[in-house]
């Protein structure tokens, strides 16, 4: 059999041999750090017996999959620690997640905090005995059995939920036998450095109605150095809590009377406007017009755009005059009104659209964090509408737009390309061509993108922007989607060179996604300490006495004349307090101002760039201040002192 691997090479093998003896003879070293492999585009365990040509890609902890081999046989090395030290507890679910791993367990006396330390000394020792995991499989009934024997109530409701004749796959390390599709780690005794962080309550099968269980979350790694960075990392974006810093700083709040639906604090507003203000700026040189479309609309929109159908249970409804009616959950649908609603045209093509709208979700409560996951959002859409051929240079233009944004911030990013998925609408010329418009545009950029196959929205190919934030993080941000079905199904049209009828091709792009979340992330990524131009007071002015209260009235006059936004704090304080103030409120600018700097129409500038920057003229100041706002320039921070 002939195995194709990753760069092109393959190795050519007499009989069935597993993935793990493959990448032995690949490379030992490569087998030592391998936690699994891909198949032909199928994650499998290095057990995993190959007897055909094939691709193979092996995979380590490097891999976002061969993470997941990883963290999901942690998660098994957790819960038989805790069947170990804790017999009738019952097991849930324990996969593998974005950062590590967690299990959801049933206990009469639910795990606190203390007992996680136990839970890591069992599993330390676990770790020591190397335990080899195994593979075998039972019929869909004995599986059954299995469990009730073992009185495991929650895995007997899963595998009943299974269809008849299925053959259910487990693992075995030890004494410890467990429900689960894998993959898994050969053995325990790569798991080297693991910390579990935290503990939170979670319903069974995510629905309130069912008993809330405890959700047991961890992290582990090859190596002990890997783990204290990621554990350091923890501890700094802890400081930088959006949550925290956004009371602290007050730009937003939350309360019981609107759970999910975030209130912004004067602050907090400046801070969205000047965001929007650049949106728009950038926007209308990019060549968008921008629309508003209304928040509720009818019960047979939704049910066009297939909201109705598939996404029912996250939309808020209501009834107008006997007819029932939707909180839009989407703006799309409504950009679609607004394209219908005159005669177009190929020489109108591309139309480029903009809309930021508030959209509505139901999130479950248990979801809700902050501004990054609410239920109530301004998404900064754009719909453009275009002839297939205008689909490269359209992508091209929006990659454009969307790095200029990131690069504002200083965000690093990577990119994505999403193909279609299993379940999907349209025809394969359609997604073909949607798909190398995609690509295409990529390749002419020169982005380097990673490709997911099969993770492609029902209706189009996407793009996907994944930021990496100051402290190593990533965020799922901008978006490019393309889209056949909603033009199809809204029956858009407009008239070709050739005087026939034609459907356009349509994007649906985000740029920052939800304007809040991006606040939030904005939050935690400059640690609340916005560039200037975004700070929602950029200068304070700090008299010594009341006797230079007049004179800091005029410099603060001076400062909003310019359009810079400043404030004077007229408290009688010693200025050092008034200072650490400016500083705890993480103000770019602080102008002292006493005798000295009257009598000669100047002020002491102190700045959280650079410490004390000296005495300049105000004239002077205003000047490079209001440059520094104009360009948008992001000046470096310096630790801030104490």
């Amino acid at each position: 059999m002939k195995i194709t691997l990753k760069d092109g090479s393959f190795k050519e093998y007499e009989g069935s041999m597993s993935v793990l003896d493959i990448t032995k003879d690949i490379s030992e070293g490569l087998a030592r750090v391998a936690t699994s492999a891909r198949v032909n585009g199928e994650v499998v365990d290095l057990r995993h017996v190959v007897d055909e040509d094939c691709e193979l890609e092996i995979l380590t902890f490097d891999n976002e999959e061969g993470k997941g081999a990883f963290w999901h046989t942690t998660s098994h090395i957790m819960a038989q620690a805790i069947k170990r030290l804790y017999p009738d507890t019952k097991l849930a679910i324990g996969p593998s997640i974005e950062n590590g791993f967690y299990y959801d367990v049933d206990r009469e006396t639910p795990f606190a905090a203390e007992d996680l330390e136990k839970i890591e000394k069992e599993m330390k020792k676990i770790v020591k005995e190397a335990l080899p995991i195994e593979r075998f499989t039972k019929t869909r009934e004995d599986a059954i059995a299995y469990f009730k024997e073992k009185d495991e109530p929650y895995k007997v409701e899963l595998i009943e939920d299974l269809p008849e004749g299925e053959e259910i796959s487990f693992y075995q390390q030890g004494e410890f036998v467990d429900l689960c599709a894998g993959p898994h780690l050969m053995t325990t005794k790569p798991v080297k450095a693991f910390k579990l962080t935290s503990l939170a309550g979670a319903y069974w099968r995510g629905s309130e109605k069912n008993k809330m269980l405890t959700r047991i979350y961890g992290i582990s790694y090859p190596k002990k150095a890997q783990l204290d960075e990621y554990l350091t990392m923890l501890e700094e974006a802890k400081k930088r809590d959006h949550r925290k810093l956004g009371k602290e700083l007050g730009l937003f709040m939350m309360c019981e009377e609107g759970p999910g639906f975030p209130f912004f604090l004067p602050k907090g507003m400046v801070l969205k406007n000047t965001l929007l203000d650049y949106w728009r700026e950038l926007h209308k040189k990019a060549g968008y017009v921008e629309v508003s479309t209304p928040v509720i609309l009818s019960r047979h929109l939704w049910e066009t755009s297939g909201h109705w159908d598939h996404y029912k249970e996250n939309m808020y409804t209501t009834q107008i005059d006997g007819e029932d009616f939707a909180i839009k959950p989407m703006n799309c649908p409504g950009g679609m009104l607004v394209y219908k609603a005159e005669p177009r045209s190929y020489k109108d093509l591309p139309l480029r659209v903009g809309e930021l709208g508030l959209v509505h979700r139901h999130e479950k409560s248990g979801q809700l964090h902050g501004l990054m996951r609410v239920r109530c959002f301004t998404q900064d859409d754009a719909h453009i509408f275009m002839m297939p051929e205008q689909i490269r240079d359209e992508i091209k233009g929006v990659v454009a737009l969307i790095d200029e944004v990131y690069q504002l911030f200083g965000f690093k990013y990577h990119v994505e390309l999403s193909t279609r998925p299993e379940d999907s609408m349209g025809s394969d010329e359609d997604w073909e061509l949607a798909t190398e418009g995609l690509r295409g545009a990529l390749n002419d950029l020169g982005l380097d993108y990673v490709v997911n196959e099969g993770d492609g929205a029902f209706y189009g190919p996407k793009i996907d922007f994944h930021l990496t934030d100051s402290i190593g993080r990533t965020w799922q941000c901008g978006t490019i989607q393309l889209d056949m079905q909603l033009p199809q199904r809204f029956e858009l049209e407009y008239t070709g060179a050739d005087g026939e009828k034609h459907r356009p091709i349509m994007i649906h792009r985000v740029a920052f996604g939800s304007i809040e979340r991006f606040i939030g992330i904005l939050i935690e990524h400059f640690a609340g300490a916005f560039p200037t131009w975004l700070a929602p007071v950029q200068v304070k002015v700090l008299p010594i006495s009341d006797k230079h209260l007049e004179y800091g009235q005029k410099v603060l006059e001076t400062l909003n004349a310019a359009g810079i936004r400043a404030e004077i704090d007229t408290r009688a304080e010693k200025i050092g307090y008034k200072i650490r103030e400016a500083q705890m409120q993480k103000i770019p600018y602080m102008l002292v101002v006493g005798a000295k700097e009257e009598e000669e129409n100047l002020v002491s500038v102190r700045s959280r760039f650079a410490g004390d920057e000296g005495q300049k003229s105000l004239d002077a100041f205003v000047a490079s201040v209001a440059e520094e706002i104009a360009t948008r320039e992001r000046r470096e921070v310096v630790k801030e002192e104490n």
